[in-house]
């Protein structure tokens, strides 16, 4: 299939002015759901493709067991049945420069609008737990950078750079880093751990990029992140997942102490929303075409 659209649809919003925050999905039926509402970016973490598909955990980074094509089988399952434009966190793209390589063309046949690649030392070596982020060099990131965008054979594909140099080292270094990203040629820089409108003003001053942007303070609005080139801002992009935990919970629970099901009404889709979200007027014209 051709994808180019929906990364040709990804690169206008951050052409764009404005600062939009994506779905998180991380699974055909939730990709649905987030089309039907109205969202048309969205993002698959590695974190949430973790949970829901071998049920661990990523612990940002320092026990990534999902696999890269575990992980683009995700992002192809999520494909074949939605027109979002899909950008997902590739982490360190599992491994050196040849690896990034790998990743982005597997990712890239999967349907991904867009992938980032980081600048942490992943998986976490022994003696650094406790989430303390250990750097790769600036060298090695750039060369890891320039393998990205020598890999993509559809130049719609965006490639971002993201650093958690903020939080690891300071301002002072992640806008070295940044201008040393963005002189690479990628599309967008991601900036992790923000906590000041200076601080991004400094790096929107520094690259001339649109940024992308992990969690913020609550207190930061979008208009205020757009005036200052943030274009997409990952907020609340880990809400659903753990909402739809907490459903599943009350609702086996429930049935379990043999309570009845229609004391559930209002907290479950309709039948008719299902089949909406399910398609399941496409597959009755089909039943109809090839099976009777």
């Amino acid at each position: 299939m051709n994808y180019t659209q929906q990364r040709t649809k990804l690169r206008a919003v951050l052409a764009g002015s404005k600062c939009l925050s994506p779905a998180c999905v991380y699974d055909p039926i939730s990709a649905r759901v987030a089309e039907s509402v109205g969202y048309e970016i969205a993002v698959l973490p590695g974190s949430d493709a973790s949970t829901t598909t071998l049920a661990a955990p990523d612990l940002d980074g320092s026990a990534i067991v999902l696999t890269l094509t575990e992980f683009a089988e995700q992002i192809r399952r999520i494909m074949r049945v939605s027109n979002l434009s899909l950008f997902a966190d590739a982490d360190n793209g599992y491994g050196n420069a040849f690896n990034v390589m790998r990743t982005v063309q597997e990712f890239e046949h999967s349907g991904i609008a867009g992938l980032s690649i980081e600048d942490t030392v992943l998986p976490t070596p022994f003696g650094l737990g406790n989430n303390k982020a250990a750097m790769i060099s600036t060298e090695e990131a750039v060369s890891k950078l320039r393998s990205a965008l020598e890999a993509r054979s559809d130049p719609s594909l965006v490639i971002a750079a993201r650093t958690n140099a903020l939080k690891a080292e300071g301002l002072e270094a992640a806008i070295a880093r940044a201008k040393a990203y963005a002189a690479t040629g990628v599309d967008t820089v991601i900036i992790v751990g923000l906590k000041t409108l200076n601080e991004l003003d400094a790096i929107h001053a520094a690259i001339d990029l649109p940024i992308m942007l992990g969690a913020v303070p609550e207190s930061m609005k979008r208009d205020d992140l757009a005036a200052r080139g943030a274009r997409i801002l990952s907020r609340g992009h880990h809400t659903p997942l753990p909402a739809v935990i907490k459903t599943l919970h009350d609702i086996y629970k429930h049935l379990y102490a043999d309570a009845p099901p229609s004391a559930l009404r209002g907290q479950i889709a309709t039948d008719e929303e299902i089949d909406r979200i399910r398609h399941d007027d496409t597959y009755r014209k089909w039943e109809q075409k090839y099976l009777r």
